[in-house]
């Protein structure tokens, strides 16, 4: 036998590969890995468990009865007026308004402009504000034709909440672009718009911002045709009167014959306090005659302001008058007006005419009580 060298290369194999270094391979199979979070385990149902002879059943609400009962009212192919019917006669607005939504998801039906007008005052009226609210936004959206009254309603809703005052001008911005003249701001419109306006002047600066929209509105009403009444020329007056455009106010009382309309004492309080406010006391007091001739009475304010400042510009016998005038109206003047009508006159070296006049005060005035009297008296000790 013949023995061939041995080949290192085998020798470092066998060193490798040692016996010790070889693990078996295993047969059995490897255990399933655990999740971090083990799910409960499903309950199985009881094969050997009894039915139950007596199954529960949900019963209805009165309500989803009652909605029920007007659904099959309306029979196949019902129509608008039909829909219309069942919504007015709802004592709860929300199973009126899920009549509303059923109806509309009927294959060959659609609302009309009058019953989204219908769903919206029932909204208002049982306060669901939010929902009156989306349906607004579905009519702006094309949900139905048109309409000037439908539009006229959601302006109104709109001009009566203040987070809301934005969209209502945005409803008359559409309205303007309709083809169809029928469809365009009416008198009404421009009334509500205006009306809601006025209630941003409380205060002077801010009168002064709204001024510009109060001025755009007078110009497209007189553009579009829409003749202004009583009501909306004096609200077009107030505005110029608060701003203390006192002559654009007078501008407008001289407009109010040509278009058919009579002053009221409305129109003249707004521009008696106007005048007396930009310090043409004499002018206000002209009109307050006018005013007075046609036995128009005008508010406490308007009386107040104009005494006190005939009494500034010591024009007594004219404040006098209008004090009497005002007390024999059942008109009662406060104690700062009183204050200021005294002091003007002792001021003035008339400290006996303040006295007398005082007593005539306390005599004519039933609601002048002791304190005011007292601190009336107070005042003309002080200034004599």
């Amino acid at each position: 036998m013949r023995l061939t060298p041995r080949n290192p290369f085998f020798s470092i194999l066998r060193s490798t590969f040692s016996s010790a270094s070889i693990r078996p391979i295993s047969t059995a199979a490897p255990e399933p890995s655990k999740p971090l979070n083990p799910s409960p385990p499903i309950p199985q149902a009881n094969p050997y468990a009894k039915p139950d002879p007596y199954p529960r059943i949900r019963t209805k609400t009165p309500l989803e009865r009652e909605f029920e009962t007007w659904i099959h009212k309306l029979k196949p192919g019902f129509t608008p007026p039909d829909v219309r019917e069942a919504l007015t006669a709802q004592s709860d607005p929300d199973l009126a308004l899920d009549i509303f939504r059923w109806t509309a998801q009927q294959r060959g039906y659609k609302h009309d402009h009058l019953n989204y007008l219908c769903m919206i005052e029932i909204s208002v009226t049982r306060k669901r504000y939010r929902v009156a609210e989306t349906l607004i936004e579905e009519v702006l959206a094309g949900a139905c034709p048109p309409s000037l009254a439908l539009y006229n309603s959601m302006i109104k809703f709109c001009c009566d909440r203040k987070y809301l005052f934005k969209r209502a001008f945005d409803i008359y911005k559409k309205m303007l672009k309709f083809d169809d003249v029928s469809l365009r701001p009416s008198l009404e419109t421009y009334t509500m718009l205006l009306i809601s306006l006025l209630r941003k002047f409380d205060k002077a600066p801010v009168c002064y911002v709204y001024m510009h929209s109060v001025r755009s509105l007078a110009k497209q009403m007189k553009a579009s045709g829409v003749i202004p009444d009583t009501l909306v020329l004096n609200l077009i007056l107030k505005a110029y009167s608060k701003c203390l455009e006192v002559d654009e106010a007078i501008r407008i009382f001289r407009e109010m014959g040509l278009y058919g309309c009579e002053p009221n004492a409305y129109t003249y309080s707004y521009l008696v306090k106007g005048l007396c406010e930009k310090v043409r006391v004499n002018q206000g007091l002209e009109f307050f005659k006018e005013m007075r001739r046609k036995n128009l009475v005008p508010k406490a304010g308007t009386y107040v302001i104009l005494i006190c400042s005939l009494a500034m510009e010591r024009r007594f016998d004219d404040a006098i008058q209008i004090v009497f005038d005002m007390l024999g109206n059942t008109m009662f003047p406060d104690f700062l007006t009183y204050k200021c009508l005294l002091e003007e006159l002792c001021r003035d070296g008339r400290g006996d005419d303040a006295s007398e006049l005082l007593e005539r005060l306390r005599k004519k005035d039933h609601r002048m009580n002791e304190k005011i009297y007292c601190a009336l008296l107070n005042v003309l000790h002080d200034l004599n």
